[in-house]
Parts: structure tokens; C-alpha cells; sequence
């Protein structure tokens, strides 16, 4: 399974100011481009603060000092990188209590921005996209079942699996590789087994399935 990065969801750069940059452009920038945050960055491009309307709209009470980006801005800057997943951004942006990462290549500079309605762009997939994801990747080519074994549904991201698979074993690891795909909100498993027991074959099964494919030990998103 190839899990959307940071680089599929996030907004190339095209709004950014420098530390100079007054009050009343940055907060011309917001509403022109709709935004509610822009990041600062040096005469390298490298982000070295992000300004908020929060910022903005507390120096505006205070009226104290200059107002400029370099004076407001919110320093040090927290940044993702291109090729990390959906699910590290979002744990970053929780940790950090942040709504935008600015994103840097390997040089740290600015290539665009992710934010958090870029990544509920997961849980608007189609739901045909899903099914397909689950029956291909996961039911044929990583528990080398039959496409006909499981019947897949989906609604709103919400996956229900059915059918009768002839080793319990499987099972929960089909649920727990199904809730690792792209877009799934939550999966109800209603598999019935033909048999009681035998569960090496399925652990057996996912054997040489990289790290990232597997479920993680926490939720996702």
C-alpha cells in the first residue's frame, strides 16, 4: 500500500513574506488568499517564523512596538518535510499545538505548506478508490486471497467486511491493514470462519511487508 505524503497533500508555497514585511500586507495576504497563517522566511527562503491572525489581531490590541512579521511572528518555526506520511504531520501538529507546517526540502527551504484541512483531504476520498486499495493491495496481494474471499463495502470511508474466510487467524489482521489504507474512518468487521484454529498461515502472510504497510500500534489520523 502507498500512503499519501506530506508532498500529495500539502499547498505549494505561494504566499510568504519577509521580516520587514508590515502589518497591513501580511494582513492584506490573509484575506486576499484566504488564509489564516503565512509563513516568514529569510533572503534564502528558509522559514524562520509563521505569522497568524492570532498574531496579528494581538499586536493590533496591544499596540505596542513595531509591526512588522519579524516582530510578530511565532519563532522558532516547526516544519515537515516532503516525505514524511499524513500521520506524522498530524501527530507534529498536535505535539506543537500547531494548524500549518511550513514544508522544506533538504536544504530547509520552503516548498509549500500543509495544513490541517489539506490533510482531512485523506477522508474525502472516494470510496470506490478505498474498496479497490483494500481488495488489490491488501486482501489479494499482501493476505493472498481470493478477490472473491471478502465482500468489501464502503460508505463515507466507513468499511464493512463480510464472507467466510476458512482460517480465524486472518481476520483481525485484515481489519488492522484495513484501517492503516488512506481515507478509512472506521471498519466493522463481520467476517465469519470455517474453522476454530490455525493462525500460522496468516501470520505467515504478511511476512516481507514492510514497516510502513503495517498497522501501527496507535490510531492514524
Amino acid at each position: 500500500m502507498r500512503h499519501r505524503s506530506v508532498a500529495d497533500l500539502m499547498t505549494p508555497t505561494a504566499v510568504a513574506v519577509q521580516p520587514g514585511t508590515p502589518f497591513k500586507e501580511i494582513a492584506r495576504l490573509l484575506d486576499e488568499y484566504g488564509i489564516t497563517a503565512v509563513p516568514v522566511v529569510d533572503e534564502e527562503n528558509r522559514p524562520v517564523g509563521v505569522v497568524s491572525e492570532a498574531d496579528l489581531l494581538r499586536r493590533h490590541t496591544a499596540k505596542d512596538g513595531p509591526s512588522t512579521a519579524e516582530a510578530m511572528m511565532s519563532s522558532p518555526v516547526v516544519t515537515a518535510r516532503p516525505s514524511w506520511t499524513a500521520v506524522e504531520a498530524a501527530r507534529l501538529m498536535e505535539r506543537h499545538r500547531v494548524k500549518r507546517l511550513p514544508v522544506v526540502d533538504t536544504d530547509g527551504r520552503l516548498i509549500g505548506v500543509l495544513s490541517r484541512s489539506d490533510l482531512l483531504q485523506l477522508f474525502l476520498r472516494r470510496d470506490r478508490s478505498i474498496q479497490e486499495e483494500i481488495r488489490e493491495d491488501v486482501v489479494v496481494r499482501i493476505l493472498r486471497l481470493s478477490p472473491s474471499a471478502v465482500h468489501i463495502d464502503v460508505d463515507e470511508g466507513r468499511v464493512t467486511l463480510s464472507g467466510t474466510l476458512d482460517r480465524p487467524g486472518i481476520g483481525p489482521i485484515l481489519v488492522r491493514l484495513c484501517e492503516t489504507v488512506d481515507g478509512v474512518v472506521e471498519v466493522e468487521d463481520r467476517l465469519t470462519y470455517e474453522e476454530a484454529e490455525g493462525t500460522e498461515w496468516a501470520e505467515g502472510a504478511v511476512q516481507g511487508v514492510s514497516d510502513h504497510e503495517r498497522p501501527p500500534r496507535s490510531g492514524g489520523l
